[in-house]
């Protein structure tokens, strides 16, 4: 019978939960490398290290903390992944703040190049051309992942290569997870037939706490109203991925705006958990492109852009933490996308939350205040820019434009 593998994920939808900060030494002092804790290999002991709070609530089992996505277990798990993985793993004591229980850095040593690309979803990777040509060869992105388990061998915890976000553990793991009760982590398994789509629109009805989720669908549109004329319907995808949405639903709108420009928006992001009859914002923010080209009814490239990066934002939760703090760049593919836009490698960069003075930094809703994030499109060689000088100097660049947050396929770029 075939191995059973799965992908350990943050769950998102536990009530109230805490979020963690980047992992920093006993005196305070970032780390020097926060990634290394993800990359698959075994690390030197990093001496005495603490963990801040970011967002203070109820504390989990198994958290990905900062940036980096460093896995952070507490006694019940880390003894789980000592007794049944000790040769896939590293165990390193950690301080969490305010915690007077046991927690450790969870370090995954193995690495193993086992993505089937045939049965994955869609599988994109890095080019010679590209900006980060050390990694051509490796992924960008992976859709409905799938693993090939004749070349896991004996290993039951590990990574995969070129592909640093999952962590993979085995049906016996998994089990055993369970039986603890664990929070804070859910599994999706990476073996057996092509992924299907399981996401989809919820009724209000299949929420657990639905008044909750019509209230904020309320704010929310009376919010969007407040900025143009807001379209009646929502735009879906036919083939929904919405799971890793609050409410499980996939949703955009097309504001109209009294100048002549058009907004679109996501409709979604800051929904209620639909796991949860606790009061939450979902993410806390929603995303929003503006521009004053020529948009038709379906939102043309603009909105496809912003789906793209909804999407991203939606299955990667550190995106999500990271938009509450500032400023955050991301690519997105590129297909059927303006020309001007799309770099060599068939890429798009983005900037998310560029100030806009034209438009709101948040509104409140009965769950709290939702962030409006703006999306902002680069061409590619503002993108090239910003990968070599970072941030700061393209953001100033930006704001002597006049409206920086402003997305357009023609423009000349501003270095």
């Amino acid at each position: 019978m075939e191995q059973r593998f799965f992908d350990l994920w943050v769950d998102v939808y536990v009530p109230g939960r805490w979020y963690l900060a980047e992992p920093a030494t006993s005196s305070g002092e970032e780390i020097e490398d926060p990634w290394m804790f993800s990359a698959g290999r075994p690390v030197a002991a990093p001496g005495p290290l603490r963990i801040p709070i970011f967002k203070p609530g109820k504390p989990l089992d198994i958290e990905f903390a900062g940036v980096g996505n460093t896995p952070v277990v507490n006694e019940r798990v880390a003894s789980v992944f000592r007794e049944m993985a000790p040769n896939d793993v590293q165990l390193f004591p950690v301080e969490v703040e305010g915690q007077a229980d046991p927690y450790y850095i969870l370090n995954v040593t193995r690495e193993i190049r086992c993505i089937d690309d045939a049965a994955c979803e869609e599988v994109q990777y890095f080019t010679q051309d590209d900006v980060r040509s050390d990694l051509a060869g490796q992924y960008r992105s992976v859709m409905g992942l799938r693993i090939d388990t004749s070349k896991v061998g004996e290993a039951r915890v590990f990574r995969l290569w070129g592909y640093y976000h999952p962590i993979i553990v085995d049906a016996s793991i998994k089990e055993a997870l369970e039986r603890t009760g664990i929070s804070g982590g859910r599994f999706v398994e990476v073996t057996g037939p092509k992924a299907v789509a399981t996401g989809g629109n919820l009724l209000p009805e299949t929420h657990k706490n639905p008044e909750l989720l019509r209230q904020v669908e309320s704010a929310r549109k009376a919010a969007f109203r407040n900025l143009g004329e807001l379209s009646e319907e929502s735009i879906t995808p036919i083939v929904p991925y919405g799971d890793t949405w609050p409410s499980a639903r996939q949703a955009w709108r097309i504001i109209r705006r009294p100048n002549g420009w058009t907004l679109c928006v996501s409709d979604g992001l800051s929904d209620p958990f639909h796991g949860s009859t606790d009061p939450s914002c979902g993410y806390g923010l929603e995303l929003a492109i503006e521009t004053d080209e020529p948009v038709t009814d379906d939102g043309g490239w603009t909105l496809l852009l912003l789906r793209r990066v909804s999407d991203e934002v939606a299955q990667h939760e550190h995106l999500s933490k990271a938009l509450l703090k500032g400023v955050l760049s991301m690519e997105v593919p590129g297909k059927d996308m303006p020309e001007p836009l799309v770099t060599r490698d068939e890429r798009v960069g983005v900037l998310l939350g560029v100030e806009a003075t034209t438009l709101p930094t948040s509104f409140p809703t009965p769950a709290g205040d939702v962030r409006l994030v703006t999306v902002k499109a680069l061409l590619p060689k503002e993108l090239a820019f910003l990968l070599e000088r970072g941030k700061a100097e393209l953001l100033r660049r930006l704001a002597e434009s006049g409206e920086p947050h402003l997305s357009r396929s023609w423009r000349k770029p501003v270095v």
